[in-house]
């Protein structure tokens, strides 16, 4: 098979389109023939030599990846006969592997994809619709709530602005240039603004005409984020997730005591309970996608060109769900 493999630590130029050998499932495990494989912001650092939530040091060569879709072309001992053949969707947690034609996992992470989702769209809400679905959870979306959703033309700032929206919130989605600031308009939101321009904040206040903000959903930190939390009301609520804007390795959230509260990983996990919460929030991305009320946003790459899509994710220059299809 053909795969993505990195030998050394370092720039995008380091990841090298291989023939390698095809991966055997082992037992309870499955093989995909991968259709579609999800990049994330996280791969771009992890490519550079950064441990981020890997409980063990990468080994290279490696092939990088940790979301697919595809169907099941082989089968290990003890998995159910009935799986070959099936359109299939699964994270692979904290195993590599995903850039390849062929990946293996455990069959117990693997979910069939609804009839009405094409490939990349299942990858996308694997990973990105799950983390989005973790993030609802903390917010109190309806009629009177005004949301403020910094990277609204990001693959999970897309998600964001339809769930808000759908909860029948009025959506302020913030995007950088005029092109992004166009896909967060046509995706729903009520004001698409360029936080690239001055002034924006009060281009923001004129259109609420004096209501506040009740909710920040903000991935990114930084001046944007502060800004942000300047639009909030009285009870308004700053939920972070990340801070792009310092980069995957540096800088922290901004903060304000009594408005921000820190919902990542481990406190998702709690909040949606249940034995597994993980898949639980990967069967709500999956669900909501099939009924059409979540519609991912998707930019596409070949599998060969995967040092060109972890480039366009460094420098801001995609929209949507990274999707590397071999």
């Amino acid at each position: 098979m053909h795969a993505i493999r990195l030998h050394a630590f370092g720039p995008a130029e380091n990841l090298s389109y291989e023939e390698v050998a095809d991966p055997l499932p082992g037992p309870g495990q499955v093989r995909i023939a991968v259709a579609a494989a999800g990049v994330h912001l996280l791969d771009t650092a992890l490519r550079e030599g950064e441990q981020g939530p890997l409980p063990e040091p990468i080994r290279l060569p490696t092939v990088p990846g940790r979301e697919v879709a595809g169907v099941v072309e082989s089968l290990g001992e003890g998995v159910a006969g009935l799986w070959l053949g099936r359109r299939v969707v699964a994270h692979l947690g904290f195993a590599p592997g995903g850039y390849a034609e062929l990946a293996v996992t455990d069959v117990d992470r693997v979910h069939e994809i609804p009839a009405n989702l094409d490939f990349a769209a299942a990858v996308a809400m694997i990973g990105t619709g799950r983390t989005a679905m973790g993030i609802v959870q903390f917010a109190e979306f309806g009629p009177d709530a005004v949301a403020v959703i910094p990277a609204a033309a990001g693959g999970l700032g897309t998600l964001l602005v339809q769930y808000a929206k759908n909860a029948g919130a009025t959506v302020v989605g913030l995007a950088g240039g005029p092109e992004k600031t166009a896909r967060v308009a046509a995706g729903g939101a009520d004001l698409a603004v360029d936080y690239k321009q001055p002034g924006w904040p009060d281009k923001v206040r004129a259109h609420l005409g004096g209501r506040a903000a009740t909710v920040v959903l903000d991935g990114v930190g930084g001046e944007v984020a502060r800004h942000c939390t300047q639009l909030l009301g009285p009870g308004g609520r700053h939920l972070v997730f990340g801070w792009s804007a310092a980069g995957v390795r540096g800088g922290g959230p901004h903060l304000v005591d009594g408005v921000s509260e820190q919902v990542l990983g481990p406190v998702m996990m709690r909040k949606a309970g249940g034995p597994n919460p993980v898949q639980t929030l990967e069967l709500r991305a999956l669900a909501e996608a099939a009924a059409g009320r979540l519609t991912p946003a998707v930019q596409r790459f070949p599998l060969a060109e995967a040092a060109a899509a972890h480039r366009a994710l460094e420098t801001r220059k995609t929209t949507g769900k990274v999707v590397l299809e071999p």
